[in-house]
C-alpha cells in the first residue's frame, strides 16, 4: 500500500514550501540588514543635525563668558532646548567640554558611557574633525550589533574652536523596533508561504501530476494490441512528448511480441520435426542393425529347422515304437521353442519406436542382449566377461531403446576386434569385459574390447553423425550417434577411452531411478 504522505503531489508540495520559506527568510534577512544600515544612517544624519544645533546655542556663550557663568547659562536657559532636541532625535545623553577639555555641560541617563564621551571629546578637541562612534555590544534580530552611538563634533566661534559637543544614543530601542516588526513579518512569511504553496501545487498538478497520474491509469489498464488514447492537454510539452515515446515504444514491444510469437511457433515446428527425424534415425539404426543380424539369425533358424525335418523324417518311417516317437517329438518341440525365442528376439527388437519409461534393471537388459547376440557368428570366437559389481542397477528408461544401446556398443565392439590387424602367425584374443559399478547416484556400464582401438584424433568423433571407420556396409555411421542422444535424454553421459593397437573402452553411465517421497 502506497501511503499518500509519499506521494508526487507531496513531495512537490514539501518542495515548494521549502523553496519559498528559504527564499523569504533569505530576503528577509537582507532586509532586515539593510533596514539596520539604513535606521543607523538616519540617526547619524539626525546626531550630525543635534550635534550642529547645540554648537550654534553653545557656541557664542563659550567664547565670552568663564566656566562658572557658562554652565549656569547652559542649565538655566539651554538646557530645556537642548533636552527637548536629543528627545526628538533619539539621543539621550549630552557632555559639552570647553577648549581645556573640562566639561561645563552635561546631561547623563546612564554612567556606562561618562568616560568613553569625555575622551571622545578631548580626541574632537585635537582634531577638529566630525566624529562617530559606536560602544558596546547588544543583539539585533539575529546577529551582535553596538549598543551605543557616540557622536562629537567641535564648537567653533569667528573660526575658532571653543569647545566640543558630545551626544549618545542607545541603539537598543531601535533593535528592538526590528524585533517587534519581526513577527509581523513572519506571519507575513507564513501566510506567503501558504498562498504561493497552494498555487503551485495546483498549477504543478494541473500541467504535471494530473497528466501523470492519467498516464500511469493507462498504462495500468492497458492490455495490449491498441494504442494510447490522445493525452490532448498535455501534447506539446514533456508529459506529451513521454506519452507518445512510450506508446511508440509499446507499439515496438507488440512488434517484438508478435516477431516472438512467430519465432517461438517456427521453434516448435523445428523441433517437432527434430524429434521426428530423431525418431526416423533411431529406427533405422535399428532396422540396420536388425538387417546385420539377419544373416545369423537364418543360419541359427537353419539348425533348428534341418534337425526338425530330420525328426519328422523318422517319424514318417512307421517303425518307431511309442517311445522313440515321444522322444522325437520331444526334441522337435524343443527345437520349435528356440526357434520362437530366436523370432521372438528379432520381433522386441524391431518394435517401433514408442518411448515408455519405466523401473528397468540393467543387468537384466545385458543378460537378455548378450543372449540374443551370442549365436551370431560375429560373437563366436568373442569371449564375453560379465562383471556385475553394481548393487544398484534399476533406472528410469525405455526397455527397448536402452538395448538398442547395448546392442550397438557390443556390435561396435565385437566389430572393432574382427577389424583387427593381424601379423603373420599371428593370433589375437578377442575379449569383452562388460564392467558395472556404482557411483553416488547412478550405474557406471564399462564396455572394454581388445580391438584395433581409435586415434586420438579421431576419439572426440565417434559420437558424430555419419562418422564412421568401418568399411562400406558395414555401418551407417549413426550407431554411437544415436546412443549418445538417447543416453543424453536419461541424464547420463556417454564417453569413450582408446589405446590404437590395444582396444577400447566405452563408458556410460546414467542416474538410478529414485523413489519419490
Amino acid at each position: 500500500m502506497r501511503f499518500p504522505f509519499y506521494n508526487l503531489r507531496t513531495g512537490i508540495l514539501t518542495h515548494i514550501v521549502f523553496l519559498i520559506v528559504f527564499s523569504m527568510l533569505l530576503i528577509h534577512v537582507v532586509m532586515i540588514k539593510l533596514s539596520e544600515r539604513d535606521l543607523i544612517r538616519v540617526k547619524m544624519q539626525t546626531g550630525r543635525l543635534l550635534l550642529n544645533t547645540v554648537a550654534q546655542e553653545v557656541g557664542y556663550e563659550m567664547a565670552n563668558r568663564n566656566k562658572m557663568d557658562l554652565a549656569h547659562e547652559l542649565m538655566t536657559h539651554f538646557k530645556n532646548r537642548i533636552v527637548t532636541s536629543l528627545r526628538i532625535g533619539g539621543f539621550s545623553d549630552v557632555l559639552v567640554v570647553n577648549r581645556e577639555g573640562s566639561t561645563v555641560f552635561a546631561l547623563k541617563s546612564s554612567g556606562e558611557i561618562e568616560k568613553e564621551c569625555l575622551l571622545i571629546s578631548n580626541n574632537t578637541l585635537e582634531t577638529g574633525d566630525v566624529s562617530c562612534h559606536f560602544h558596546g555590544r547588544t543583539w539585533s534580530v539575529f546577529w551582535p550589533v553596538p549598543k551605543w552611538i557616540i557622536m562629537s563634533s567641535p564648537v567653533t566661534f569667528k573660526g575658532h574652536v571653543v569647545g566640543a559637543t558630545t551626544i549618545c544614543a542607545d541603539l537598543g530601542p531601535l533593535y528592538q523596533g526590528l524585533r517587534d516588526s519581526e513577527k509581523i513579518i513572519l506571519l507575513y512569511i507564513l501566510l506567503n508561504t501558504l498562498i504561493l504553496g497552494l498555487l503551485g501545487v495546483y498549477l504543478l498538478s494541473r500541467t504535471v501530476v494530473r497528466p501523470i497520474h492519467k498516464l500511469l491509469r493507462i498504462t495500468e489498464e492497458f492490455e495490449g494490441g491498441e494504442p494510447f488514447p490522445q493525452l490532448t492537454d498535455s501534447s506539446r510539452n514533456e508529459i506529451g512528448q513521454l506519452y507518445r515515446s512510450l506508446n511508440n515504444m509499446l507499439k515496438r514491444l507488440e512488434e517484438n511480441k508478435q516477431d516472438l510469437k512467430d519465432h517461438i511457433s517456427s521453434l516448435e515446428t523445428a523441433n517437432q520435426e527434430l524429434n521426428k527425424a530423431q525418431k526416423e534415425i533411431i529406427k533405422s539404426e535399428k532396422l540396420a542393425s536388425i538387417g546385420r543380424l539377419a544373416a545369423g539369425v537364418a543360419h541359427e533358424i537353419g539348425n533348428p529347422i534341418g534337425i526338425i525335418l530330420g525328426y519328422l523324417e523318422l517319424l514318417n518311417r512307421g517303425d518307431l515304437d511309442a517311445e522313440e516317437r515321444q522322444d522325437f517329438l520331444g526334441r522337435i518341440e524343443s527345437e520349435i521353442a528356440r526357434v520362437n525365442q530366436i523370432i521372438r528376439q528379432l520381433l522386441d527388437l524391431s518394435r517401433p519406436v514408442s518411448v515408455k519409461h519405466e523401473k528397468t534393471s540393467v543387468h537384466r537388459l545385458i543378460t537378455e542382449t548378450l543372449n540374443m547376440l551370442r549365436p551370431q557368428p560375429m560373437m563366436e570366437s568373442v569371449r564375453i566377461k560379465s562383471v556385475f559389481e553394481a548393487e544398484r542397477d534399476t533406472v528410469w528408461a525405455d526397455n527397448n531403446q536402452l538395448k538398442q544401446v547395448l546392442l550397438n556398443v557390443i556390435m561396435n565392439a565385437a566389430d572393432a576386434m574382427d577389424d583387427a590387424p593381424l601379423s603373420e602367425n599371428e593370433t589375437v584374443l578377442k575379449s569383452l569385459i562388460i564392467k558395472t559399478i556404482n557411483l553416488e547416484n547412478s550405474i557406471e556400464l564399462r564396455f572394454q574390447d581388445t580391438g584395433s582401438g581409435i586415434l586420438e584424433q579421431d576419439i572426440a568423433k565417434i559420437f558424430d553423425p555419419f562418422y564412421t571407420t568401418k568399411a562400406p556396409g558395414k555401418g551407417t555411421g549413426l550407431g554411437l550417434s544415436v546412443c549418445y542422444s538417447i543416453i543424453e535424454g536419461l541424464g547420463g553421459t556417454i564417453q569413450a577411452e582408446s589405446t590404437p593397437g590395444k582396444g577400447t573402452t566405452i563408458i556410460i553411465d546414467i542416474p538410478l531411478f529414485q523413489m519419490k517421497n
